[in-house]
């Protein structure tokens, strides 16, 4: 196969080396906000289909839009990096479909908080030193004071979507682990594999109810701005931080993310923050210094960007 290295002109700048020049913590809001926004779309699909299937369209929708952009097929793959792709689309495609069942059973708030031990996890186990540790404490409970738990332990229909959370909190614990090898082996290509991989992999549980977004021109179009915002963008733009943070930063950073949804309500649709939500977003605000302070890992082998 041919590798997928082009020759560019000295003045065209790489997009890849443009976004590594922004800000990781404000390449992570720039993620979030799409996220958020293929999410308010993905709401309106849930009234026509389960929220698994539309998780389902949004892996699909997002794994077509990159293979015909990055052509992943063009490059010179190795078993080793065609699987860490792979593996790493099975992690990130649970992480989403597992989400969006648990929403169905819990308030998002809630299951943002209880999937957010993921990330903590990683930064405990991974993080070295009390900079990484402290961190993770203050991300975890600034996230607990925005979204709150509110949980009713004798309702089964919470209990189920408390394991869905917390199941999507591991998926997304792998997708960090993974996301690094990925970042450094293949970058966007891999990405590209993955999302493929993924949509593959959950086929048959999206199957029986997946037709009803073709019915009509408005659900296809909103199962493609839902993978759009929600799978090419944000994780293209996860890919640029995994090849420059260490796994522990990544994960703490992640905490940005329910507090960026919290400053989005406050400017779009103003809706004004409680104390116990000002106290988590300074508790995050905490968190995101210390993770900044952390040492950086040398670059990864291969390109970050996959171009």
């Amino acid at each position: 196969m041919l590798s997928s290295r082009r020759s560019e002109g000295p003045l065209i700048a790489r997009p890849g080396a443009v976004l590594r020049a922004v800000p990781a913590p404000l390449l992570f809001i720039g993620a979030a906000t799409s996220t958020y926004v293929g999410a308010g779309l993905a709401v309106g699909l849930f009234a026509v289909m389960p929220a698994t299937t539309v998780a389902w369209w949004r892996l699909v929708m997002g794994a077509l839009v990159l293979l015909a952009w990055r052509r992943p097929w063009r490059r010179r793959w190795t078993r080793r990096a065609l699987g860490t792709a792979a593996l790493f689309g099975v992690a990130m495609s649970t992480m989403n479909v597992i989400f969006y069942a648990s929403i169905e059973h819990l308030a998002l708030g809630t299951a943002v908080s209880l999937e957010f031990l993921g990330p903590v996890v990683v930064a405990l186990t991974t993080g070295r030193g009390w900079r990484p540790r402290v961190a993770a404490v203050l991300a975890l409970v600034g996230v607990a004071a925005i979204s709150g738990f509110g949980l009713d332990l004798s309702d089964a229909s919470q209990r189920l979507g408390v394991v869905l959370a917390l199941s999507a909190g591991a998926a997304w614990a792998a997708y960090i682990l993974l996301g690094r090898r990925v970042a450094g082996a293949g970058g966007v290509d891999s990405l590209a594999v993955a999302s493929a991989t993924g949509a593959l992999v959950y086929l048959p549980v999206a199957a029986p109810t997946a037709t009803v977004a073709l019915e009509d021109m408005s659900s296809l179009l909103m199962v493609l701005g839902v993978g759009v915002m929600s799978t090419v963008i944000p994780y293209g733009l996860d890919q640029v931080n995994m090849g420059r943070l260490t796994s522990d930063a990544f994960a703490l950073l992640s905490s940005l993310m329910p507090a960026t949804s919290l400053l989005v309500g406050l400017v779009m649709l103003r809706q004004v923050p409680n104390a116990w939500e000002v106290l988590g977003l300074i508790l995050i605000s905490a968190a995101v210094a210390l993770a900044g302070t952390t040492r950086r890992p040398a670059p990864p082998t291969g390109r970050v960007d996959g171009r």
